[in-house]
């Protein structure tokens, strides 16, 4: 379990103290798939590194199994480290060094025989798709396939927890989803934690279990993928969770409504339901639904039509449905 208890980050500069971190409390249990996601600046990357102390915190304390990473001495913060791996954007492969060699080089640094080192750095090109790739140089790859070899190299110290700082940014939709999809095989297979930072919504409802959200140094929401996609609390959960409320005052309607998804089976015949069983015709003005896990969540922007009771029968009708919720948006003027 990783618990991060009144956990504080300040950065001198020029202009003064600058708190990239403020009074961050998290638990992240055994074998989540945790992610921590928030718009550029927002401090996701600082938190991670402080997880593992690349960063050390100005305060607080950072607990991997009840033990406080602040109060190790160097030598057993080094050994704790192994326990945890990280993988980033950019790979941080060692060019020079074939695939299988890179993934031996966390294995020579702890002292792992060559000839064991060797057969795990083989066993670990297996799990990550590529057996074929030991004797090529990162340069011949491609970008999804030097991810899969940092993927094995931070395997290759048999960690507890795999930090992912923004490790898809850089790859393809296509390459992305493969990528996701080998960390969620790895978290089932090893049992392996996994933290996941990005700012996009789209790699959160893929593969995690929990989510927080971070706006501008501050822990602002938390709680399963489900919870916060279905009713994000806060301003910053909502502005990412439904992107298109920003836009709203462009659209020439009468008035405005959310609907917001809560975990039912299907969305898609609501709208000409509304149509058939009350007559009423809306007009769809933006959506982002999404599938997790099998249940539906999301938001559409509605138009209602300029006739009040014929509006007043729409509000009726989706406020009857299960699974879903109606909000007025009060920021539409139209």
């Amino acid at each position: 379990m990783i618990e991060l208890k009144h956990l504080s980050k300040v950065f001198p500069t020029a202009d003064g103290d600058f708190e990239a971190l403020s009074d961050i409390n998290l638990t992240i249990g055994d074998g989540d798939i945790f992610g921590i996601v928030g718009m550029s600046g927002a401090g996701k990357s600082t938190l991670v590194r402080c997880i593992n102390l690349l960063e050390r915190p100005t305060q607080g304390e950072v607990l991997i199994d009840g033990e406080n990473l602040m109060d190790l001495s160097p030598a057993r913060l080094r050994q704790t480290r192994r326990s945890i791996s990280m993988i980033f954007q950019q790979f941080n492969l060692l060019m020079q060094r074939t695939c299988l060699k890179n993934i031996c080089f966390p294995m020579e640094i702890a002292g792992v025989p060559a000839a064991e080192a060797k057969k795990r750095a083989l066993e670990y090109l297996d799990i990550v798709g590529l057996p074929d790739k030991a004797n090529a140089y990162p340069a011949q790859l491609s970008g999804g396939q030097k991810q899969r070899i940092a993927i094995a190299r931070a395997l290759a110290s048999n960690p507890k927890v795999l930090l992912c700082d923004e490790a898809t940014s850089a790859l393809d939709p296509t390459t992305t989803r493969s990528i996701l999809k080998l960390i969620q095989d790895i978290n089932r297979r090893l049992g392996i934690t996994v933290v996941v930072i990005t700012h996009e919504m789209a790699v959160v409802e893929e593969i995690c279990t929990h989510v927080a959200i971070l706006d501008h140094g501050h822990m602002v929401e938390t709680g399963t993928v489900e919870e916060v996609f279905s009713n994000p609390k806060t301003e910053a959960g909502r502005r990412l969770v439904f992107p298109e409320g920003a836009r709203i005052d462009q659209f020439p309607v009468a008035s405005v409504v959310r609907v917001v998804f809560n975990g039912g089976s299907s969305y898609e015949p609501l709208i000409a339901s509304l149509a058939i069983d009350c007559g009423v015709k809306v007009n769809i003005l933006g959506a982002d639904t999404r599938n997790v896990n099998g249940k539906a969540f999301g938001s559409m922007l509605l138009g209602l039509p300029e006739d009040k009771s014929e509006a007043a029968k729409a509000m009726n009708y989706l406020r009857a449905q299960q699974d879903v919720s109606v909000e007025e948006v009060p920021d539409y003027h139209g």
